[in-house]
């Protein structure tokens, strides 16, 4: 029996990361709102979330809204949207947020945190590292493909918050090194999204391709020079954690390659394109980074068949 004190939840941006940990806690009582794009939103009021994941197969009641004011009177916001949205959806959130309220950032990058908190001053927001591999199969329809863990920063309810989603089926740990994490995850991402988005492949099939293993050598060990000459201590040992991914998670196309097969705008600027920007300020060279971010850029723009 789940004794942890209930939070009331917003998702602002409930794709599939805030989906997931939204679902998972909705799942386990608190009540939770997602808020998302219309299509979505009327099917979860219709049906609830369907929560298709390596472990169950459900349909989750939870409220949703389009608008950004639905975070009114949360105690938690879990904040997914898109890295090239993050100030804005902070400014959508700003006048509604309640005080105390807690923004976990569920993004991929390693700045959106301290981007928002240019936007929301006075209120309290965490990083958070994200290992999930997870995606939409259609509005209200979410498809977990393995993993599930976080990685928080220290605030005043990170204690409070890692309680609720460990007993809602969701490892976390709160850490003092969130912006190594986020280093770590940010190396995984840049070896792993421009490759799977260009070759629209999912991770186990990509790792067999001749040269791709060699070209993420390549890519991961510009990032760690680029992490190094910024200050930045990485966790954990990278090479495992770059082959763990397609170990962990061989059915899943990464965020950039859904992105592309969608015909949306990626994150490949805060990742590759990231390192590429701090590689030139610190005099580090990237040119495999540079060569993934050119080729996604490339492909985002190409003329859909």
């Amino acid at each position: 029996m789940n004794t942890t004190p209930a939070l009331k939840v917003a998702v602002m941006g409930a794709g599939a990361v805030g989906c997931y940990y939204g679902g998972m806690l909705a799942r386990a009582g608190h009540p939770v709102t997602l808020i998302g794009r219309p299509a979505h939103v009327q099917a979860v009021r219709a049906q609830g979330l369907r929560m298709q994941t390596q472990s169950f197969d459900e349909r989750v009641p939870l409220t949703a809204s389009t608008e950004a004011s639905a975070v009114a009177g949360a105690d938690l916001v879990l904040f997914s949207v898109k890295s090239p949205d993050t100030q804005a959806g902070g400014e959508q959130m700003r006048p509604h947020l309640a005080p105390g309220a807690l923004v976990l950032c569920l993004q991929n990058g390693v700045d959106n945190a301290e981007r928002l908190r240019t936007v929301l001053p006075g209120h309290e927001v965490a990083a958070a590292v994200v290992y999930v591999a997870t995606e939409m199969a259609g509005p209200g329809h979410l498809r977990h493909h393995g993993r599930g863990e976080l990685v928080i920063e220290p605030s005043a309810r990170s204690a409070q918050v890692m309680q609720a989603l460990t007993a809602a089926g969701v490892p976390t740990e709160i850490s003092d090194n969130v912006r190594g994490a986020l280093w770590a995850k940010l190396i995984l991402n840049c070896a792993y999204n421009g490759l799977s988005a260009v070759g629209r492949i999912v991770y186990g099939e990509l790792v067999q391709r001749p040269g791709v293993t060699d070209l993420m050598r390549d890519v991961v060990a510009e990032c760690q020079a680029v992490a190094a000459a910024d200050g930045v201590s990485i966790p954990g040992d990278v090479a495992a954690a770059v082959r763990r991914i397609a170990e962990t998670m061989p059915t899943q196309y990464s965020s950039t390659a859904q992105d592309l097969m969608r015909g949306k705008p990626s994150e490949i600027d805060h990742l590759n394109g990231y390192v590429v920007q701090k590689g030139q300020a610190l005099g580090v060279p990237t040119p495999a980074n540079r060569a993934l971010w050119v080729m996604v850029k490339l492909a985002e723009n190409a003329p859909r068949a």
